[in-house]
C-alpha cells in the first residue's frame, strides 16, 4: 500500500492540494481545498493512490455487491476502485437538488453496498446516498474515499471510513472564520450548487 508521505507527494505533484480560502460543498470555510479533478487528470499518478485504496477496502469488507459513489466527484474514482476490485459501479446524481439513480441503475434488495468518494468533510453526499440504499432495501457496509478530512465535530458519519490519505485542515462555518481567513478572497470550487 501508498505510504501517507507517497500519497502526499502524488497530491502535491498533480496540483490537488490548493491553499487559499474556499467554501466547501457542506458550505464550511477552510484554508485548504483537494481538487481531486487535477489528481485525477494524471492518471498514471491516481492509479496508485486507487490501487492502495482498493487494498484497504478489499482488506476491511470481504464481500462487496455493488459500489454506489454520488455524482461528480466519487464517479471516477467509484470507477477506478470497482475495476480494480471487479465490482459493478453504479452513480447517483442531483436531480432538484437531491441524489437520484437515473440511467438505468438500481440497487438491489439485499445487496451490499459501499459508498465511495473523492473528498469526505462533513459526510453529508455520502449520507444522503445512504437514503438510496435503505430505499432500495439493500445493506450498507461501509464507507470509503481518496481522502478524509472531517473532524469529530463536523462528521454525521458514525461508521469508520476507509480513506487513502487522512488531513487534519480545520473548517470554519461562516460566523467563525478567523480574521486571516477574512482577508483571502473566497473560492467555491465544488459542483453541489452549480445551477
Amino acid at each position: 500500500m501508498l505510504s501517507l508521505k507517497n500519497s502526499l507527494a502524488v497530491l502535491k505533484r498533480t496540483n490537488a492540494l490548493l491553499e487559499g480560502h474556499f467554501v466547501l460543498s457542506s458550505g464550511l470555510h477552510s484554508y485548504n481545498y483537494i481538487q481531486c479533478a487535477k489528481l485525477l487528470s494524471q492518471p498514471h499518478l491516481a492509479s496508485k493512490i486507487c490501487l492502495s485504496l482498493s487494498k484497504k477496502i478489499k482488506k476491511k469488507f470481504k464481500k462487496i455487491d455493488l459500489i454506489l459513489s454520488p455524482a461528480m466527484g466519487g464517479i471516477i474514482i467509484g470507477y477506478e476502485i470497482g475495476k480494480l476490485l471487479k465490482k459493478e459501479t453504479i452513480f447517483c446524481e442531483r436531480v432538484s437538488g437531491k441524489f437520484q439513480l437515473r440511467r438505468g441503475f438500481k440497487i438491489k434488495k439485499n445487496s451490499r453496498v459501499i459508498i465511495i468518494e473523492d473528498v469526505i468533510t462533513t459526510g453529508k453526499s455520502s449520507l444522503e446516498c445512504v437514503k438510496l440504499i435503505r430505499k432500495s432495501k439493500a445493506k450498507l457496509i461501509g464507507f470509503a474515499c481518496i481522502i478524509d478530512r472531517s473532524d469529530k465535530k463536523s462528521l454525521k458519519i458514525k461508521k469508520k471510513i476507509i480513506s487513502q490519505i487522512k488531513l487534519n485542515i480545520p473548517t470554519f462555518k461562516k460566523n467563525e472564520l478567523p480574521n486571516s481567513l477574512k482577508n483571502i478572497p473566497i473560492t467555491k470550487p465544488g459542483s453541489r450548487h452549480l445551477k
